[in-house]
């Protein structure tokens, strides 16, 4: 008699509690899920305590697909949507996954199905043969949800395979029943940039972020030591990525084009932020001729294997280890990832970049944690000396400072990282001219950051909620005000260069590129002006320059000649804005983690900043920590 396998074992079982009348027609996995295909949608989805009963037999996520000789023809499923669906809801674009048999469907307000009882998508997604997702569509429409949409509609058949592939890999048998686990320093230690990190433990390799240095002195020290790391990329189970900043992600679409095949876990917002930042890069590499790290084709291939997953969802990425994303306050999207390996061995939290405060944009990030007892954790202003102002205080800062330029009639040039820190410094403004604190005048936006904010205003579930409330019942979205100017092409800046008070924002916030150079190479020599920044500030970047007091830098103007700039408008740096938390954040938030932890590990800060950090909660809560270099091996258990 033959013997079946783990997996076989496991679609026996949910096939035998299927009944009859369900019509299943095949199941099998679809990356961390396992899918049931079934002629008769609506008999599962009414019926779902059959479904809860198997989920609670065979201890994995299931999702109910319909089978493709059910579907009905887009034109028959469009034509369908409107009919049935109110007006007032607003339908927008419509896009078909033919991988997921899902039609996503942009509405003004999803809020208007969940509290309309007369509205059964269950049923008209029986009608159709189509899973019916509702999306928020943006205000303004976004090009990196177009793109995402595009890709997994032409890469079907391909993202099926890579679903079913990666399932198997996930739910294969355990080959080992060792229990070391290891973590190998790969970048972003003892420095600001190039975040990623390879845990190992006896069945599965995990890379914890995949990004950039940028402007670093040696090309060598650009980039993850992923050659020290030896080896294949075929080994990876899969990657985490905690956000789409660069430093995190930059380097993601690379070890696509050298190979990787596996799949990226992170939030949707994330995706959509990677999708337009990496984007960008192929776009400015190309106009500019310079040489390229990866191309378009390499992006495509990391949005075709991404699975994004929400927050708290506890999701199998390999044999031995459990994953939960969690809110971390950064950016957009940014999450902590909880890893539950083994049964009950061990728990580990990568904080990434992370905020422990509530702001403008997003709660507080999330601390109670059933288990943690290692502890990654970010120190990026972990110096004693690192303590942010009230909220109360920081925006008064940057409104006086502002006041007191546009009263002499100057214009003040803020450098905005695009994602994050652009739509908060947005909604200070906002609300202060509202509230008649700040001058009115001309806000003017250039850059990434419009595309940005049409990602946020279609991902308010990731906003916080007094934001996400304020936009659903109707209050008005702050992103649309009317004090906001976008200038979508270079013709219009003559507009904004006018001599008359304005505030300026534009990309990119450490003055490396973008539009921000051209209104720096017009504004400096003006003494009427001023230079606001609001973000950190890289070591070795021209905004760092600046910031320590350089009075002349040399820049390469539009025709792509060297310039040198005299800087004759004040310069200054308003503290508190930033989406890392300040020291005080960051030892209270070890302290609040229950029960108390084993080890923590310090990478993402300067030298001085990790050894800081790292002495003090050794000294306050007398907890092993470790500070590790690039290039090291550390033992967690």
């Amino acid at each position: 008699m033959a013997v079946l396998s783990k997996s076989q074992e496991l679609m026996t079982t949910i096939l035998q509690s299927l009944p009859k009348e369900a019509e299943t027609t095949r199941i099998e996995y679809e990356g961390p899920r396992i899918a049931i295909y079934t002629k008769n949608y609506q008999f599962l989805v009414e019926n779902n305590q059959i479904i809860s009963d198997i989920v609670n037999t065979v201890k994995r996520r299931l999702v109910i697909r319909t089978d493709k000789s059910i579907r009905k023809s887009e034109d028959t499923v469009l034509e369908k949507l409107k009919s049935t669906i109110p007006k007032e809801t607003e339908i927008g674009n419509c896009y078909f996954d033919d991988a997921l048999g899902e039609v996503i469907v942009e509405v003004k307000d999803p809020q208007f199905f969940r509290n309309n009882d007369k509205i059964n998508l269950h049923e008209l997604s029986a009608q159709i043969g189509w899973k019916i997702q509702i999306k928020k569509g943006a205000d303004v429409p976004s090009t990196s949800f177009k793109t995402i949409y595009y890709v997994r509609q032409t890469e079907s058949e391909s993202r099926s395979q890579f679903y079913k592939q990666t399932g198997e890999e996930i739910f294969r048998s355990k080959l080992s029943q060792g229990s070391g686990i290891s973590l190998l320093s790969l970048g972003g230690f003892n420095q600001v940039g190039r975040s990623c990190m390879l845990l190992s433990t006896q069945e599965s390799k995990i890379l914890l972020d995949c990004g950039i240095l940028p402007n670093a002195k040696f090309p060598w020290d650009s980039y993850p030591r992923l050659d020290w790391a030896d080896f294949d990329m075929n080994d990876l189970d899969a990657v985490i990525i905690s956000h789409a900043h660069l430093d995190h992600s930059g380097y993601l679409p690379v070890i696509f084009k050298y190979g990787y095949n596996g799949p990226v876990y992170c939030t949707e917002p994330t995706l959509a932020l990677m999708t337009l930042l990496h984007n960008d890069y192929v776009k400015i590499a190309a106009h500019e001729g310079s040489q390229v790290l990866y191309e378009g084709r390499d992006v495509r291939k990391m949005i075709q294997n991404t699975i994004t997953l929400p927050f708290g969802l506890v999701t199998d990425i390999s044999p031995d280890i459990k994953l939960v994303l969690n809110n971390a306050g950064h950016i957009l999207g940014s999450a902590t990832s909880h890893l539950h390996i083994g049964e009950g061995l061990h728990n580990i939290v990568y904080t990434g970049d992370f905020k422990f405060a509530k702001t403008k944009l997003f709660d507080e990030t999330t601390w109670n944690y059933p288990r943690v007892e290692t502890l990654i954790m970010e120190s990026t202003y972990g110096g004693k000396a690192d303590m942010m102002p009230s909220r109360e205080q920081m925006e008064s800062n940057l409104v006086n400072s502002i006041n007191v330029t546009l009263k002499e009639g100057g214009k003040v040039l803020i450098p905005s990282p695009a994602v994050g820190r652009a739509q908060e410094i947005m909604l200070v403004l906002d609300q202060q001219m509202r509230e008649k604190k700040l001058i009115e005048c001309p806000i003017f936006l250039e850059g990434m950051i419009s595309e940005a904010t049409a990602i946020h205003s279609a991902c308010t579930d990731f906003l916080s909620r007094d934001l996400r409330n304020k936009i659903s019942s109707g209050q008005g979205n702050p992103f649309q005000s009317e004090y906001f100017t976008i200038i979508d092409h270079h013709s219009k800046r003559e507009e904004v260069l006018r001599d008359e008070p304005a505030i300026i924002m534009a990309t990119s916030g450490m003055l490396e590129g973008g539009p921000v150079m051209r209104y720096f190479e017009e504004l400096a020599p003006i003494e009427k002006n001023k230079l606001i920044f609001v973000s950190y500030q890289i070591a070795g970047t021209l905004g760092r320059r600046i910031m320590d007091g350089a009075n002349q830098v040399s820049i390469v103007d539009q025709d792509g000649k060297i310039k040198i700039v005299n800087i004759k408008c004040p310069t200054e740096k308003i503290d508190g804005f930033s989406g890392h938390s300040d020291y005080n954040q960051l030892i209270r938030f070890v302290g609040k983690l229950r029960p108390k932890l084993r080890q923590v590990i310090i990478n993402h800060g300067e030298q001085t900043k990790v050894a800081n950090l790292a002495s003090s909660i050794s000294r306050i809560y007398r907890i092993k920590t470790h500070r590790p270099e690039v290039q090291e091996a550390i033992k967690i258990i």
